[in-house]
């Protein structure tokens, strides 16, 4: 009898348990649910009076001022930019840092490193922006300078840089963990066939690794993507078709930040154009993000 309690009991104390896990979780849904609901809701309002076709198509984006006009191009081509600078960078030195901390350190370098690296992306947003803007930008002002290039204070080729390196530890510990993965089999595999340590990281454990590594690349993507102070201090808040690095531009998030600290009243199209703009950058976040599941499972290994 007394058996046939205690069973009951842990039952009952595992149900709890299960039950607080299903809330967790099932509140982050709701969250990720009331976003999209506020987003959508107020992007509605907005274009009620603006026509998608000229919010997609349009040039120009001026929603502050007389003549307001709202093509949601310039901003992201901004984005674009500056997350394609921040990728150019990110990409080829995480995955260079992931190569070494799976395939090369050992336990008592990478036990070190990679806390280390992972500091980075404790450091303020903000505190980068004023590195690129103080530091950064100077210098590639002077570097550019003999070859005939005018690099102005504001610009997205400083900003993406250094939103590349605030990417790294997410690309490199992602890939990392996905390298370590790979089954000690085929790298012994490898090395029977006579292959180096080199050979064996970029033809056998990255290949087989991928799926990962894709994530990896793609969370660092969104987070580019959605980086607001960075851009904001470095880059710049004019909205601009932008066509090289070395031009300064708004981004979506930059002019969300810039409109929402000013004293528009609430409702107004201007207002909602916020939202409007936020919907853009949602949609574009889910497509990069769908894009990677797909890869995910198309090259996803089993082993």
């Amino acid at each position: 009898m007394e058996r046939d309690f205690t069973k009951r009991k842990l039952r009952w104390r595992e149900g709890i348990i299960e039950g607080l896990l299903f809330a967790a979780a099932a509140v982050a849904i709701l969250i990720v649910l009331a976003i999209i609901y506020v987003v959508v809701s107020e992007s509605t309002k907005f274009f009620a009076q603006v026509s998608a076709i000229e919010f997609l198509t349009s040039t120009t984006w001026t929603p502050l001022f007389d003549n307001p006009q709202y093509g949601i191009a310039p901003l992201l081509t901004g984005t674009f930019m500056s997350t394609l600078v921040a990728l150019s960078v990110a990409v080829p030195l995480g995955l260079l840092v992931a190569i070494y901390l799976s395939e090369f350190a050992g336990n008592r370098t990478r036990e070190t490193l990679k806390p280390t690296l992972e500091l980075l992306a404790a450091v303020p947003t903000v505190v980068y922006g004023y590195f690129a803007l103080l530091f950064l930008t100077p210098l590639l002002q002077g570097l550019l300078r003999p070859i005939g290039i005018e690099l102005p204070s504001l610009n997205l080729l400083s900003a993406g840089i250094v939103m590349g390196l605030m990417i790294i530890p997410y690309i490199a510990s992602l890939s990392e963990d996905a390298m370590r993965a790979v089954p000690r089999s085929m790298r012994e595999g490898s090395y029977a066939m006579g292959a180096t340590r080199l050979e064996t990281a970029f033809r056998v454990v990255v290949p087989a690794a991928v799926s990962g590594v894709v994530g990896a690349v793609i969370l660092g993507m969104s987070r580019a993507i959605g980086e607001t102070m960075i851009v904001m201090v470095a880059g710049g808040t004019q909205p601009q078709m932008v066509s090289t690095p070395t031009q300064g531009g708004a981004t979506v998030t930059a002019f969300i930040a810039q409109v929402a600290l000013g004293d528009l009243p609430f409702g107004t199209l201007e207002y909602n154009s916020i939202f409007a703009a936020g919907l853009a950058l949602l949609a574009l976040t889910l497509l990069f993000n769908l894009i990677a599941f797909w890869l995910q499972r198309r090259y996803r290994e089993a082993y």
